[in-house]
């Protein structure tokens, strides 16, 4: 895999404000990254300077090998900011046709592009709606829609399912699917459990600082984990729990969550912790190979 964005000792001020502070990291082709952090991290920060609204207060980026704002990125990089908006009085169509010809198409490419990625959306049957008359979530898919025109090989999202129904966020969650390894994305959310559906990449930003997880972290050089939710979980299942073969230490993480780590056992060990939980007739909600997002972040 070829590296698409590398990012060296960037950092950013405003005033005596330090918004990011020598941030480093690369990003690979194909790849889907989460950017979180809790609120004022420096995400949309990152984001800005990325897509070349901003200038960093030192360090480099480096997109494609271009500068951020280079004249050769136009098509090669997109963005949908949480608060992107329509405009209600013109139709999807026109809308979208205008923006693919600000790109330099001309009307028969952008009115072609614009029925493509209006199917990639689901929503060709509303080409000629405006945009007044579609929901909350129609709108959403109709702004992705937007960030695809031309085929970026690079798509920044933040926010891209804040406030949908289960309906239209999981539509837009099986798009980005669809779309892993053609388009390098970039998914800025608080939703964990989400990015952790979509993303192979973490960059966790706090007060300006950035850390690198890979969400596939199942296995370390200490064990592996597998996390799980129980029904009346008590200090009883715990001891019983523990007492597997090759558990080395387990962590409570949630009133109905525990973080098992193992070693490396003849018969898997979810096998042994499912004949354990049937043995006693104990009901558990949830098994996960690994441990999740949430705990790889936030629990030590």
């Amino acid at each position: 895999m070829s590296t698409v964005i590398e990012v060296k000792s960037l950092s950013k001020t405003f005033g005596t404000k330090r918004a990011l502070d020598n941030v480093e990291f690369k990003i690979e082709k194909g790849s889907t990254v989460a950017l979180v952090g809790p609120n004022g991290a420096g995400k949309t920060t990152l984001f800005s300077i990325v897509c070349g609204y901003l200038k960093p207060s030192s360090g480099t980026i480096d997109i494609l090998g271009h500068r951020p704002g280079d004249a050769s990125l136009f098509d090669k990089i997109s963005a949908l900011p949480q608060d992107a908006q329509l405009d209600p009085k013109f139709s999807v169509l026109q809308q979208l046709t205008f923006f693919a010809k600000l790109q330099g198409m001309s009307g028969k490419a952008a009115l072609e592009d614009t029925k493509r990625v209006l199917t990639l959306v689901d929503l060709a049957h509303v080409a000629n709606s405006k945009t007044s008359e579609l929901s909350h979530g129609m709108r959403k898919r109709v702004c992705i829609a937007q960030a695809l025109l031309g085929s970026p090989e690079i798509v920044l999202l933040d926010e891209a399912t804040a406030g949908l129904d289960p309906k239209n966020a999981k539509a837009i969650r099986s798009l980005i699917a669809s779309l892993q390894g053609d388009i390098t994305f970039i998914l800025s959310s608080h939703d964990l459990s989400e990015l952790e559906r979509l993303c192979d990449t973490v960059l966790y930003l706090e007060q300006g600082q950035l850390s690198s997880h890979q969400s596939d972290l199942h296995k370390t050089e200490q064990g592996s984990f597998v996390t799980l939710q129980m029904l009346n979980l008590d200090a009883d299942m715990q001891d019983k729990i523990s007492n597997l073969a090759g558990v080395r230490h387990i962590k409570q993480t949630q009133s109905d969550e525990l973080v098992i780590e193992y070693t490396k056992q003849p018969q898997p060990f979810d096998l042994s912790l499912l004949a354990l939980i049937h043995e006693h007739k104990w009901t558990y909600k949830q098994l996960v190979n690994g441990r999740t997002l949430e705990n790889q972040l936030f629990v030590d």
